[in-house]
């Protein structure tokens, strides 16, 4: 069992996913922010809260008062800390020229002024830099630490940098070269590989796992019977 066989199973099993679920770049960062703590559908009623006051772009999210914007994100939860965050990334997000210059960025540079931003942690510019700008980075969340610790891939307490290179290293390695020759095949693998975790994670391999059907049981290192 290796990390590309992983992806493989999962993709014969549930097939694509056309992740992140948002309309536009810039609905996909403002749920990155919101998703934090929280469950996505929970996180859908918050952004059409958004987008049905007219609130869904950063300008408006920056001017509204604060008290208005946490009550149209309260759905999504710890909507004070959540408003401030949002309203801090937007902030941040028009002094930088917004997407059209930020595009012209390296990954890097990206990946460190997203880092600045108080709020925005390395899940969440990791979310942003690959559903939003298209980036190569692996995103490393708690179902990816629960699903390759029970594999055995991984220990699961490792940090966030070393498992985030670990996938983007060893992955770039065992992936036939016609399948990732590019940074935009790369950029798709690990989008589509991330998605697949999700919906397993929540399908199968839950905090209580359901191991019925579930299409890696076999490699499962632990009996849940």
């Amino acid at each position: 069992m290796t990390l590309h066989s992983v992806y493989t199973t999962l993709y014969a099993h549930f097939g694509p996913q056309h992740w992140w679920p948002g309309d536009s770049p810039f609905e996909v960062m403002v749920g990155a922010v919101l998703t934090q703590n929280t469950a996505w559908t929970n996180v859908e009623k918050a952004i059409t809260n958004l987008r049905a006051n007219n609130a869904l772009w950063p300008e408006a999210i920056v001017q509204l008062p604060h008290e208005t914007l946490a009550a149209l994100i309260r759905p999504a939860g710890y909507f004070n800390v959540k408003s401030k965050r949002l309203k801090n990334y937007c902030q941040w997000y028009l002094e930088q020229g917004e997407k059209a210059s930020l595009d012209k960025w390296t990954d890097h540079d990206l990946r460190q002024g997203l880092l600045s931003v108080n709020g925005v942690g390395p899940e969440t510019a990791d979310d942003m830099l690959l559903y939003a700008f298209d980036r190569p980075v692996f995103v490393i969340d708690a179902y990816t630490r629960r699903l390759f610790s029970r594999l055995g891939l991984v220990v699961g307490d490792e940090g966030y940098e070393t498992l985030r290179h670990l996938f983007e290293q060893t992955l770039t390695e065992q992936t036939p070269a016609e399948l990732i020759d590019d940074r935009d095949a790369q950029t798709k693998l690990f989008n589509e590989y991330h998605a697949l975790i999700v919906i397993h994670a929540k399908d199968y391999c839950r905090k209580r796992p359901q191991c019925e059907n579930c299409c890696l049981v076999s490699c499962c290192r632990l009996d849940y019977s």
